[in-house]
């Protein structure tokens, strides 16, 4: 029976593509400025390789939820908008990729809360519905 002594068990548990974006946003979104993916690397924590950072960085620029400009060799990276910015960006690129946005949009609205009705409404200065 031969060991395998080159095999190493995981420090952490591997995290998914989706929640190392993520995180890589939240720190982001939480510094003052602009960051290179060493200081994001230094934020995140966990173990993460700097190439894994900078592909995710990356990623989420292609994505258009970051931009970048050169600092030094590498880039500095700081999100396109602030969360309720993003968020927004996501709803417009699901809609955007439906053909019948009409469909799309009443079905949105017939599931919204009353609470989100009411602010909906209000946001588009509509008289609030009798009855």
């Amino acid at each position: 029976m031969a060991q395998d002594h080159d095999r190493q068990a995981p420090s952490s548990p591997r995290r998914a593509a989706g929640e190392l974006e993520a995180a890589a946003l939240a720190v982001l979104l939480a510094a003052d400025r602009s960051l290179t993916p060493g200081e994001v690397l230094d934020r995140l924590g966990g173990g993460l390789a700097y190439s894994t950072v900078v592909t995710i960085l990356s990623r989420l620029h292609a994505k258009g939820v970051l931009t970048r400009r050169r600092s030094g060799r590498a880039y500095s990276y700081a999100p396109v908008a602030d969360e309720p910015g993003l968020a927004a960006r996501r709803m417009r690129g699901v809609l955007d990729a439906e053909a019948d946005r009409e469909a799309v949009l009443a079905r949105f609205v017939s599931e919204l809360s009353p609470t989100d009705e009411h602010l909906l409404r209000r946001m588009l200065g509509n008289k609030e519905p009798t009855g």
